[in-house]
């Protein structure tokens, strides 16, 4: 069993921007390792009698799995808490269900709507907070995202990535990982479903570039990328996404203007033919099962590097 970092080294994982690029070297190479060890049935126990707290206020098929299995391989344990069915969901306060929880549990991961949410929590927890989903930002999935380029097409750094799609939580977390990676991001969007200037630094404009155009983002990139048109929480403006978005979907003819050998993603669920053509999700450029797997790699490099630090 792997010694435990001491209370003073305390992080959470709450935006990609909380890491250094030098962290996310480490994380992909230990995510490597980590990957190959779980295809070869080794066992590998850091976390031997340790617990994660799981917390779901949204739905999940991917984050529920990947962090209760990968803690699991890990040698812990994982208690799945839905906000319904605790006293979260009766108004009890987020700061005093944060001093309780971090008390009786060694790492935590929220799955909630608002990111204001998940930082008050993480400002009264005693142990490491991991964000599983915002609205706002969707780490643990870009951070599996440029694992599996790297993994398939190697450094992602100086590589173009083109996104297709709206400005939601994922979007914004790429926008994070172009600047912290160093790579370029382009973003494409019908009007009225742009990205929010106020929420983006300075600095983000050195490696975004947004285009009007989707052929334009997808014009020589190496990465095209997109996600639901209608993101959890506007389902009530489900068909006038549906009509604003419908020149936005990823086709075959859109990746053949990606460099030859780009790959396509996406974080799933997906709807063939609104988003994405079934020819392109389940053509030969696609990586969206690798890219679901690779969550269960990642987040146990992260749950690892936050309770042991560098092994």
């Amino acid at each position: 069993m792997a010694k435990p970092q001491s209370p003073g080294q305390l992080r959470h994982y709450l935006q990609f921007s909380d890491f250094s690029r030098d962290e996310y070297e480490y994380l992909f190479s230990r995510a490597a390792w980590l990957k190959e060890r779980f295809k070869r049935y080794e066992t590998w126990h850091p976390l031997h009698d340790r617990t994660l707290a799981m917390i779901f206020e949204k739905h999940s098929t991917r984050t529920r799995l990947s962090f209760e299995a990968g803690v699991h391989q890990l040698g812990g344990h994982a208690v799945y808490m839905n906000t319904r069915d605790t006293q979260l969901g009766r108004g009890e306060p987020i700061e005093d269900a944060a001093q309780v929880i971090s008390r009786m549990t060694d790492i935590i991961m929220i799955r909630t709507f608002e990111q204001e949410t998940i930082e008050r929590f993480a400002a009264n927890s005693r142990v490491p907070v991991m964000n599983g989903l915002t609205n706002q930002y969707h780490p643990c999935q870009v951070l599996a995202d440029v694992f599996t380029y790297v993994e398939a097409r190697g450094p992602i750094q100086g590589k173009t990535v083109a996104w297709v799609g709206d400005a939601n939580n994922m979007a914004y977390t790429w926008i994070q990982a172009a600047e912290k990676l160093d790579f370029e991001f382009r973003f494409s969007a019908p009007e009225g479903y742009q990205l929010e200037r106020s929420r983006l630094q300075p600095s983000a404009f050195n490696h975004l570039v947004v285009c009007a155009d989707p052929k334009d983002a997808c014009k020589g990139a190496d990465l095209v990328s997109t996600d639901v048109w209608t993101s959890m929480g506007y389902e009530a403006e489900n068909a006038t996404r549906m009509a604003a978005f419908k020149n936005w979907m990823v086709t075959e003819q859109l990746m053949a203007l990606a460099h030859p050998d780009a790959l396509f993603m996406h974080c799933l669920p997906a709807h063939r033919g609104e988003e994405v053509s079934a020819g392109v999700i389940d053509g030969p450029q696609s990586v969206v099962w690798e890219e679901a797997e690779n969550r269960l790699h990642v987040q146990k490099a992260l749950m690892e590097f936050l309770l042991c630090g560098r092994l």
